[in-house]
């Protein structure tokens, strides 16, 4: 039999919508290649479960906050689930624009020009206006 693969979709961030369609079509693409894999949507299902559940392995799907940000891979890594994408740190990071870009200045790397605007500063700049 093969590995159970859990294709981890939905979740509750604002890309909730786009999360479960290209959760689905990894799903499909999975199902014609004849492997053994399930639809997770993980705003309605304790990850704790996968182990419980005989899952072997995750295939994340998920978009934005809650399943790009790291702390899904922390609960796979603590359940020893395999998982694809990057890990714990990458994602946490990667997550930040502002912060990843500073890291990749600070490696030398080159950028485009940006500007970081923050909520404090649009409150700044409409009570100053």
């Amino acid at each position: 039999m093969n590995k159970k693969i859990a294709v981890l979709l939905g979740g509750t961030s604002s890309e909730r919508k786009i999360s479960i369609k290209s959760g689905y079509a990894v799903l499909n693409s999975l199902l014609k290649s004849g492997l053994n894999a399930y639809p997770i949507d993980t705003r309605d299902y304790s990850l704790i479960q996968l182990k419980q559940e005989g899952f072997d392995k995750a295939y994340i799907s998920l978009h934005g906050k809650g399943g790009e940000d790291g702390s899904i891979q922390g609960v796979l890594e603590y359940l020893k689930i395999p998982y694809t994408g990057s890990g714990i740190m990458a994602s946490s990071i990667s997550i930040d624009k502002f912060r990843t870009k500073l890291l990749w200045k600070s490696r030398g790397l080159l950028t485009a020009p940006d500007i970081y605007i923050s909520k404090k500063k649009i409150l700044h700049l409409r009570i100053k206006l």
